[in-house]
């Protein structure tokens, strides 16, 4: 599993269809997209050993989110479930175990096969409408491959986006659990606060924290974990359109804990 050493970035695409393994904005599900430089479509890899064996987990660069397998089938009429974000919550969780297995006579390819024996595939594709992805026993072939195309650095954050609003007539509350970390990076648990946000705008989350905190608004980086044993991602872009509560970890700009933060350069080639 050289290929997918701890903490790189990469895409996953599938062989049969060309699209890419997509978080989907509403937090939860997971789709295939043609859209290559999106940070919906950029995973980090999180590698664990668990009884002398190793597994992969892959976070979303947007929202930090772990590629997991739903516990419900998709249907009565089809055994498979489908593939979701999620968060990583306990140390013996497994629903967010993989392993990449190479395919024969393809470098690139992996099959994604989860801890249930089950294989990540593609749904039929259609252009024009949602695909989502599933998990299933049965091999069929290509839409079960994945080539594994690895994603440079940014050497600089990106540029924090402008305000945005939610559509007309659309309502969004979560709770906001926030901490701030020092300069090291490290967290006092007992530093915990809550509040409640509306909307999905980073640009307003952070003057929001800015404001809590005492701080500057130019002064801070935002970083999010899904679940106690997730590992931070950066914040980049706005906050998924669900209402699950939220953990950030709020770091100074110019910290040596912020300057370590990586970005995935998703625009290049």
């Amino acid at each position: 599993m050289e290929f997918l050493p701890d903490g790189a970035h990469v895409r996953l695409r599938n062989r049969m269809h060309g699209a890419y393994l997509h978080a989907d904005e509403d937090g939860v599900g997971v789709s295939l997209s043609p859209r290559r430089a999106s940070l919906n479509t950029a995973w980090r890899v999180h590698r664990v050993r668990r009884g002398g064996d190793d597994y992969v987990l892959l976070h979303s660069a947007a929202y930090g989110r772990y590629l997991a397998l739903s516990p419900q089938r998709v249907s009565l009429v089809y055994a498979g479930h489908a593939a979701v974000q999620g968060a990583y919550d306990a140390p013996e969780q497994v629903d967010v175990l993989w392993e990449a297995v190479r395919v024969a006579d393809a470098a690139a390819d992996v099959l994604m096969l989860h801890v249930s024996n089950r294989l990540l595939r593609a749904a039929p594709w259609n252009p024009a409408l949602p695909s989502p992805v599933y998990v299933d026993i049965d091999n069929a072939g290509t839409v079960m491959q994945w080539v594994i195309e690895a994603i440079p650095l940014r050497q600089a954050p990106p540029a924090l986006q402008g305000p945005t609003e939610l559509p007309r007539g659309v309502v969004l509350w979560r709770t906001i659990v926030y901490m701030k970390a020092d300069s090291q990076g490290k967290v006092d648990p007992l530093s915990r606060r809550t509040y409640g946000f509306s909307g999905r705008s980073l640009f307003h989350l952070t003057g929001d924290l800015a404001n809590q905190l005492r701080l500057q608004f130019r002064s801070i980086t935002l970083c999010v974990r899904a679940g106690s044993q997730g590992r931070l991602t950066p914040l980049v872009i706005d906050l998924p359109a669900d209402e699950r509560t939220m953990e950030v970890v709020v770091f100074t700009n110019g910290s040596s804990a912020a300057s370590a933060l990586q970005h995935p350069n998703v625009d290049a080639m």
